[in-house]
């Protein structure tokens, strides 16, 4: 029971975090690294991947494949939080610290996901 309900807040924190890409997309917008085109696209489509994959999450049938592509979808935005720690201290953003914890974070994301992943 204590494990399923661990899954269940991983699954509404995946799907609160994707349904905000919609909602406040200036904000994921300003910490995509600027080498990468299409901002716009890349914004939306990561936010609507976190919501998929979440609900991927919750069958067993799909809940291994839906831990492993978190995994690769963690990893793959991992550039826009460095992107986003490098902007704050550039611009002495008094939050600077908070994105420096953020970068570890993406580890214990990735941990907790990885339980998932029948492994």
């Amino acid at each position: 029971m204590p494990d399923s309900i661990f899954l269940y807040i991983m699954t509404a924190l995946y799907i609160v975090a994707g349904a905000n890409h919609f909602i406040n997309p200036k904000f994921y917008l300003r910490i995509i690294p600027a080498a990468l085109p299409f901002h716009k696209g890349i914004n939306y489509l990561s936010g609507a991947l976190e919501i998929i994959l979440a609900l991927l999450l919750i069958p067993e049938s799909t809940r291994s494949w839906g831990a492993w592509l978190l995994i690769l979808l963690l990893i793959a935005v991992f550039p826009a939080n460095i992107q986003m720690s490098v902007t704050y201290y550039r611009k002495h953003y008094r939050y600077f610290w908070l994105t420096v914890l953020r970068l570890p974070l993406q580890g214990v994301l990735i941990w907790w996901a990885w339980l998932y992943t029948g492994q």
